[in-house]
């Protein structure tokens, strides 16, 4: 009897041990959760009744949806001075890579999004809700894991691509914003960054692509005008490996105003 108890006890000592172990490792893996990744959509469009088709889907059943799953502060945006119509930016947040990948079956499964987003999601190929959509998947920066919404109220946002020659070029650059503070001067400054995200997949690769916000367009060239005669700036940008003519090709500025629907 003493011998059985003996191993019984071992046993639950051994059993023990590995939930201790496993648990461990849970909250390991927990606390190295928290970079999000960002889907980055942009929607080609014809007329106004498009662009009205794409609005109300994102009010009506795109945004309540994804709220469900999990996707906070989904950003709806049109262009602030567009050439002809307009193009629609939608910026989704997800926690992981995992519920990026799963969230096109859940919203297949949801009878109130399906019915919701029906004029959209059904329209004819004779009139179709868009003509085609551009779509990133980003991965937001080690410095910034995660988005910051911007105060309620009247603000345009600046929708910036850098980019890069060479993928050395792009992690040179990604290392200025990290390591060397740039991430912390736009703050500093007041930029109010709402998210930094370097491009996986989509266009122009490699590039990175970030967003910051403004009052209006006086606030946004005095907040550049300081930005450039910043000393610390002034101090990063000046040593030799970080020089922004080795490390950016081309930039692309979009102003965008966030439409009704927007929850950034």
């Amino acid at each position: 009897m003493k011998r059985r108890s003996f191993l019984k006890a071992s046993a639950l000592t051994a059993a023990a041990a590995g939930i201790s172990t496993h648990s461990s490792m849970a909250s390991t893996v927990k606390e190295k959760k928290g970079t999000e990744f960002y889907e980055l959509r942009t929607y080609i469009l014809k007329n106004q009744a498009q662009q009205k088709l794409v609005e109300d889907y994102f009010q009506n059943a795109a945004i309540p949806a994804l709220n469900k799953l999990g996707s906070k502060n989904i950003g709806v945006f049109t262009e602030l001075k567009p050439e002809g119509q307009t193009k629609i930016y939608a910026l989704i947040p997800f926690s992981s890579l995992a519920d990026f990948l799963a969230v096109q079956e859940k919203l297949n499964l949801d009878p109130v999004y399906l019915e919701k987003g029906a004029p959209y999601l059904t329209a004819p190929a004779t009139e179709p809700a868009y003509e085609r959509i551009e779509s990133s998947l980003l991965k937001a920066f080690a410095h910034m894991p995660q988005m910051e919404v911007p105060k309620k109220g009247q603000r345009i946002f600046e929708l910036r691509r850098y980019e890069h020659a060479t993928e050395n070029a792009g992690k040179k650059k990604l290392e200025m914003f990290n390591d060397a503070g740039e991430i912390d001067i736009f703050k500093k400054l007041g930029f109010n960054p709402v998210f930094f995200g370097e491009t996986i997949i989509g266009d122009h690769r490699p590039n990175l692509i970030y967003m910051i916000t403004f009052d209006d367009l006086d606030a946004k060239a005095a907040h550049w005008k300081a930005f450039g005669s910043d000393p610390e700036w002034k101090k990063v940008s000046s040593i030799p490996d970080y020089s922004d003519a080795k490390l950016v090709s081309h930039i692309t500025s979009t102003l965008l105003q966030p439409t009704g629907a927007s929850q950034v």
